[in-house]
């Protein structure tokens, strides 16, 4: 399994990450020794998914102390440095939630940064793996078949989360109990995470898979090919709605329309209390080289501009369940009733 972020202590002290921009082609490693290295490979997705995120937030504030007591910051500059990162990615919600789980800790200094950075890495590959069992158990139950064709988008395995996944997790564990029939990978326009990422992990894992281009999702799912649609999840409203990459949404028109299930499988960290719906969650605006260009080539008349939004937002009333660690919860199926259905202490239907 691939580890997508580790924290390293070098003479110089740094986070260790996979470039995710270059696979699968190649597979390198970088050393981020400061929090503008940090910041760039947040923004240019060489770290991406919103569980590795979180755990990249909550070591970046131990690479912001290092930094710190290396060059003599002032507490304004150690707080504008930890706000930078907090704020490198406004979607994900637990960029700034892995900050604000250790922010305290930096008065202790480096070590004890670095000692809750690496409880929450451990926690979420336990909370992935235990959200997959559950995931994998209701998706039986309820589909009534023993091996399933399951579609999913943009990447949510180990690449993106601190060990083991999250929808791709539950394709695991199905996989591992002989329940994954053919996975239909999204490639996931502009930047290819699901025919670079999934792809490449579905490969490792011995999956059985194939690449289908995201204009062929809704049709697949209509033409009776996919039993569920799967994918993760970068913010959860109060009330369900699941803010996931560009695209997502369509899978769940599609999965309301051919009556199979749509389901979001996060960690509890992504729902976003503070947030009632979808409608208040901030969607990030990318540049427009992604896709007006392929690699080095260009793909569009000289003067054309694009509209690159990162993220869509999938109402509540679309999504069969949402998976977390804490069990399975129905969202309400009426698409005027916003009231919550999580809760800071458990969810409101949990499936053990």
């Amino acid at each position: 399994m691939v580890t997508a972020i580790t924290w390293t202590n070098a003479e110089t002290p740094s986070i260790r990450v996979i470039d995710q921009t270059l696979l699968p082609i190649e597979e390198r490693y970088l050393e981020l020794q400061t929090v503008p290295e940090l910041v760039d490979a947040i923004k240019r997705l060489v770290i991406r998914g919103a569980p590795a995120l979180g755990v990249a937030g909550a070591y970046g504030v131990a690479l912001a102390k290092a930094q710190s007591d290396r060059e003599g910051w002032d507490n304004q500059t150690f707080e504008d440095a930890v706000s930078s990162i907090r704020d490198a990615r406004p979607t994900a919600v637990n960029l700034a939630w892995g900050v604000d789980q250790v922010m305290d800790a930096s008065a202790l200094g480096v070590d004890a940064v670095v000692e809750r950075a690496a409880i929450i890495a451990r926690e979420d590959e336990e909370a992935n793996r235990q959200l997959s069992r559950f995931g994998a158990d209701w998706l039986l139950q309820t589909i009534g078949k023993d091996r399933l064709r399951i579609v999913t988008h943009c990447n949510t395995g180990a690449l993106a989360t601190a060990g083991w996944g999250t929808a791709y997790g539950i394709i695991h564990e199905l996989h591992q109990r002989g329940a994954v029939e053919l996975v239909y990978a999204d490639e996931t326009r502009p930047l290819l995470q699901g025919s670079r990422l999934t792809a490449f992990e579905l490969m490792k894992d011995g999956i059985p898979y194939v690449i289908e281009p995201d204009g062929a999702a809704s049709s697949t799912i209509l033409r009776g090919l996919a039993d569920v649609a799967m994918i993760g999840a970068d913010r959860i409203a109060a009330n369900g709605d699941s803010a996931n990459k560009i695209g997502s949404v369509a899978l769940a028109l599609a999965a309301k329309r051919a009556k199979i299930p749509f389901l979001v499988a996060a960690p509890f960290s992504t729902v976003d209390l503070e947030t009632p719906h979808g409608q208040d969650i901030e969607i990030e605006e990318r540049g427009d080289d992604e896709v007006l260009s392929f690699g080095a080539c260009r793909a569009a008349p000289k003067d054309a501009r694009a509209f690159n939004p990162a993220f869509d937002v999938t109402p509540h009333d679309l999504i069969a369940a949402i998976v977390t660690e804490r069990g399975v919860t129905i969202p309400n199926s009426n698409p005027e009733d916003n009231s919550p259905i999580f809760f800071a202490a458990n969810t409101r239907e949990e499936s053990q």
